[in-house]
C-alpha cells in the first residue's frame, strides 16, 4: 500500500511514556485497510519520528488498525529504534485514551483489542484513568521467554552476572519479556550499565526489559526502567505488572500494591481469583499534529534543484509574463517569448485594514477585505473539522514545496 502524502498523528503520554498515535481502521477513502496496513512508515521514518532533536519526538508509534483476531481493533507499536514490541502498558492506555477522545466515548467503555500478546481489555474509568486487563502473567521459561528455570518461589530466577556485577533476579512475561531484579536502593544503580548489559543478556534469546526494584513496603514498591529497544522511559506499564507479579512470588509484596515510576505511580493488583493483572494509570492528549512523507519530501526537493535558479537568464525565461528581451538574454528566439503584459487599470488606493481599520471599518460601502471575511466564514460554516484538518495538511505540504525552491533545493 503506498505511503501517504502526510503523516497525521496525535501525541499522548502515559506517566511521560510518550507515543505517537495513528488512527488507521479506515482510509481517507473510507475504504478499511489491510490489517498489517502501517502507514508506509519504515523503521528509518520510525525512529525519524520518535527523535527528540531531529523529530517529533517519543518513545515509539502506535497504530490503531482493523482486527486480525476477531477484538474491535488491532494495536501494533514500534519501539522508537523500529523494532515491534508485542505490548505496551502505558502504550494501551494511551490508546484507549486516543480511541476516546476521537470516537467521544465516555467512563465504562471498553475496548477488545488484539495485540501480539493476545487480547488485552482497557476501561475508560469516571475519573478519566484508564483500567487495563493485561491478562495472566507467564512465568514458565519457555513463554517468557528465558533459560533462567523455575526457582522455588514458582516463577524463572536465579543469579546473573552483568559486567562483572552478580545479580538475584527473577523473569515474568506480560506478552513481552521482563527480568526484576530487587536492590536495596533504586537510585543508586548505574541504569545505562546495567539496563543495556540485562537487555542483551544470553539468559534472554528474544532480549528483555530491565526492572530495578526497592520495596518501600509490602504496598508500595519504587522502580526504575530500562525498556528493550528503547532505553530508560519514565514508566513501563506491562514491567510494573510484572514487577509486582515478581515481588508478590518473592515474598517482598501484597498481590495489590503502588509502583512508582519516574513518570509517576500506577497501581497494579494480580487478581487470585482470575489470575489476571489489573492496571490503573493516566493518559494525556499531548497535541496533534502532521508530518510530510519524507518520499514527498524528497521528490519536492530534486523537483526544486531541477528548477533554474531565480536571477538567472533560464529562470527569466521561463518564468510565467517572461518578455522578448528576456527570451533573448537566455538565447530563445524572440518569436516564442509571450507579448508583454498591459499595464494594470488604475485601482483605489489600497487600506491596511490590521491598522487603519482597528477602529472600525472606513470604507464600509467599499471594504476591500468583506469577500475575503464572507468567504472565510462560508468555509467554516460549511466545512467539516476533518476536511479542515485535510486542508491544513494540504496547505503544510505546499508550503514545504515552496519553501525548498526557495532555498534552491538545498536542505537546511
Amino acid at each position: 500500500m503506498r505511503p501517504r502524502r502526510v503523516l497525521q498523528f496525535s501525541k499522548y503520554q502515559g506517566l511521560g511514556n510518550d507515543f505517537l498515535l495513528l488512527d488507521g481502521r479506515v482510509l481517507d477513502n473510507g475504504a478499511v485497510p489491510d490489517p498489517d496496513f502501517v502507514f508506509g512508515l519504515t523503521p528509518e521514518w520510525i525512529a525519524q519520528l520518535c527523535d527528540r532533536r531531529f523529530g517529533v519526538g517519543g518513545d515509539g508509534v502506535i497504530l490503531a488498525l482493523p482486527p486480525n483476531a476477531g477484538g474491535e481493533l488491532r494495536m501494533r507499536i514500534f519501539n522508537a529504534d523500529g523494532s515491534e514490541p508485542e505490548m505496551c502498558g502505558n502504550g494501551i492506555r494511551c490508546l484507549a485514551r486516543f480511541l476516546a477522545d476521537r470516537d467521544g466515548d465516555g467512563p465504562g467503555r471498553t475496548w477488545q483489542i488484539d495485540t501480539l500478546a493476545g487480547r488485552i481489555v482497557p476501561e475508560l474509568l469516571p475519573d478519566g484513568t484508564i483500567r487495563v486487563d493485561m491478562g495472566a502473567p507467564f512465568l514458565e521459561p519457555a513463554q517468557v521467554p528465558t533459560t533462567l528455570e523455575v526457582g522455588p518461589d514458582g516463577l524463572p530466577q536465579g543469579e546473573l552476572v552483568v559486567d562483572g556485577e552478580a545479580f538475584a533476579v527473577a523473569a515474568a512475561g506480560m506478552g513481552n519479556p521482563h527480568v526484576v531484579i530487587p536492590v536495596d536502593a533504586v537510585d543508586e544503580i548505574d541504569l545505562e550499565r546495567f539496563g543495556a548489559g540485562f537487555e542483551v543478556h544470553p539468559a534472554f534469546p528474544a532480549k528483555t526489559n530491565v526492572h530495578f526494584v526497592q520495596v518501600l513496603a509490602p504496598d508500595h514498591l519504587v522502580m526504575r526502567v530500562w525498556e528493550r529497544g528503547a532505553g530508560p522511559t519514565l514508566a513501563c506499564g506491562t514491567g510494573a505488572c510484572a514487577t509486582l507479579v515478581a515481588c508478590h512470588r518473592l515474598g517482598l509484596s501484597g498481590n495489590r500494591a503502588r509502583l512508582d515510576l519516574p513518570g509517576g505511580p500506577l497501581q497494579i493488583h494480580w487478581d487470585p481469583g482470575s489470575g489476571k493483572v489489573f492496571m490503573d494509570g493516566p493518559a494525556e492528549h499531548v497535541f496533534d499534529g502532521v508530518v510530510p512523507d519524507p518520499a514527498v519530501v524528497a521528490a519536492a526537493r530534486r523537483e526544486a534543484a531541477e528548477r533554474p535558479r531565480p536571477g538567472t537568464a533560464a529562470a527569466r525565461s521561463a518564468a510565467p509574463g517572461a518578455t522578448a528581451s528576456d527570451a533573448m538574454a537566455s538565447g530563445a528566439p524572440a518569436s516564442s517569448a509571450p507579448a508583454a503584459a498591459a499595464p494594470a487599470a488604475s485601482a483605489a488606493p489600497a487600506i491596511d485594514c490590521a491598522t487603519v481599520c482597528s477602529n472600525g471599518c472606513i470604507r464600509p460601502d467599499d471594504c476591500p477585505s468583506a469577500e475575503a471575511r464572507a468567504r472565510v466564514e462560508a468555509l467554516l460554516s460549511g466545512t467539516s473539522l476533518d476536511d479542515l484538518v485535510a486542508l491544513a495538511a494540504n496547505s503544510l505540504e505546499s508550503r514545504t514545496r515552496a519553501r525548498f525552491e526557495r532555498e534552491g533545493g538545498l536542505g537546511g
